[in-house]
This record gives C-alpha cells, sequence and structure tokens, in this order.
C-alpha cells in the first residue's frame, strides 16, 4: 500500500475519531442541565458526569485534527505527535477501565447508593423554595414520585400536604392533580435516577470499547503513515 492508501486509511479514521468526539461533546452539553438536576436532587458530584464527556469529547476532537493537519501537510512530526498522544489516550482508558473494575466491589456500590438515597430523601423532606422547580423537574423528566416513592410528600416538611403531592408527580400533569394521589407516579426517582445513570454508564462503557479498538487501529496507521512521509522526504532529498 502507498502513502496515498495509508493516508486514505488514516484520514478515514480521524473522520470518525473526530465524529465521535463531537458526538460526546454534543451529548454532553444535551444532558448537562439534566445532570445538573439530578446533581441537586441526589447529590452534587453526579453533575461533574457530563462535563466529563465535554472534556473528553474536546480532547478528542483537537487529537484528531492535529492528525488531520499533519496528514495533509506530510508533516511527520505532527503526525508522530499524533500518536503519541493517542497511545497516551489508549494507556489512560486501560487504566480507567482497571480502576472501575476495582472498585466495582460491593462495598463502593453500596456507598454510591446510600448517598443518592439519602441526598434525595433529605431533598424531598426539607423541600426548599430554592429547590422545589429542580424536584419538579426530575419527577416530570423521570416520571417518579418521592425519593423511594410517592409516599414520602406524607413526611414532607416543606410540602405541609400529608394527604397530596406535588403536581409534578402526576402521570398526567393538570393544575391540582396532585390532590388525589392516585393520579401520582408510584415509583421513587432514586430508583429512575439509578437506572438512568447504569443505561448511561454502559453507553460509555461500550464507546470506550469501540473507541479503544479505533484508536489502536489509528495509532498504527499513524506510524506507518509517519514512516513512509519521512521515506518520502530522504527520496525527495537524494
Amino acid at each position: 500500500m502507498g502513502i496515498c492508501g495509508i493516508k486514505c486509511c488514516f484520514i478515514f479514521f480521524n473522520v470518525l475519531f473526530l465524529a465521535s468526539g463531537i458526538a460526546l461533546i454534543t451529548i454532553g452539553a444535551l444532558q448537562y442541565t439534566t445532570y445538573i438536576q439530578i446533581g441537586a436532587f441526589a447529590g452534587s458530584g453526579l453533575s461533574k458526569i457530563a462535563i466529563v464527556l465535554i472534556a473528553v469529547g474536546v480532547t478528542i476532537a483537537l487529537v484528531s485534527l492535529m492528525g488531520h493537519v499533519g496528514a495533509f501537510v506530510d508533516n511527520s512530526s505532527m503526525v508522530a505527535c499524533f500518536v503519541c498522544i493517542l497511545i497516551v489516550i489508549i494507556l489512560l482508558e486501560i487504566l480507567t477501565g482497571a480502576a472501575f473494575y476495582i472498585f466495582r466491589s460491593r462495598t463502593a456500590l453500596l456507598e454510591v447508593n446510600s448517598g443518592i438515597n439519602g441526598k434525595a430523601r433529605s431533598v424531598i423532606r426539607d423541600y426548599s423554595p430554592g429547590k422545589r422547580y429542580i424536584i419538579d423537574r426530575v419527577q416530570e423528566k423521570f416520571k417518579c414520585c418521592g425519593a423511594d416513592s410517592f409516599t414520602d410528600w406524607s413526611g414532607s416538611v416543606g410540602w405541609e400536604k400529608p394527604d397530596a403531592v406535588p403536581d409534578s408527580c402526576c402521570v398526567v400533569k393538570t393544575d391540582g392533580c396532585g390532590q388525589d394521589i392516585s393520579h401520582a407516579h408510584k415509583k421513587g426517582c432514586t430508583w429512575a435516577i439509578k437506572l438512568f445513570l447504569l443505561k448511561n454508564l454502559v453507553w460509555v462503557g461500550a464507546v470506550c470499547i469501540a473507541l479503544g479498538v479505533t484508536e489502536f487501529f489509528g495509532a498504527m496507521l499513524g506510524v506507518c503513515l509517519c514512516l513512509d512521509i519521512k521515506r518520502k522526504s530522504y527520496e525527495n532529498i537524494d
């Protein structure tokens, strides 16, 4: 395969790599508001997930652009730099995966679970004016009611209506629908939030595996392109 063939394969890989970076940025930006609301409802640390997705996407996009420029101008140094950064990213992904595997213990999962449950119960119990909008948005988005179930509202100090729930709990939201608790969702929001986070974790894991495979082949193509560019430059000198 000549340098043109290798370059075409390398650019094709880079287009896929760039697309994945843009996809992560887009998903992180679109989910940012949701994670902020979840963070205020079930723990502030959760709101950082969207920021991490955006940061990873920006890094991938910048590295991909470096590879594109290096390939188009036949700059072996830029391609070599691209390969080195890509190798570092692959190693970081491996280390991150290993860390998830090590800390996936039952104790760690129980601590996270307990933290979300405790925060959500506290937020529902207090129902402070500053968080009412976020609580309502979470209940509407995830089609849930209360922390563990709709019965949590009967013990809410801030709500003060033991025989009713907020209208945001209703299956079909209308003014005053919360006065009849039979119209409310029965499942709690902690269950819905944890299911949402689990689905996102599985999706992110799948993306990391796909990226790791493509990055490996991208690094190999980068090495081949770098060597071909250098060989071509030596032939031109001769």
